[in-house]
């Protein structure tokens, strides 16, 4: 697996919550900065899945209204 060096700043605050994780957890920095973005991406997805969700829904609305009338049945 090829892997990309980067060098982040982060806020005191931010900082000293990575160590406090990394350390009750037994993880190296990497660890939990990949741990972080797989959690964003994952929102990300999920925040994508929702809309497009909702545009089917619109659509299923449209194709029900164009169809027989509940008295119909």
């Amino acid at each position: 697996m090829s892997v990309a060096k980067l060098s982040v700043s982060l806020s005191d605050e931010l900082a000293g919550f990575v160590e406090n994780y990394r350390k009750k957890r037994g993880l190296n920095r990497s660890e939990v900065f990949e741990e972080a973005v797989r959690l964003l991406r994952s929102r990300e997805l999920e925040s994508a899945y929702r809309q497009a969700n909702a545009e089917f829904d619109k659509e299923l609305e449209n194709t029900v209204a164009d169809g027989l009338a509940d008295d119909a049945w």
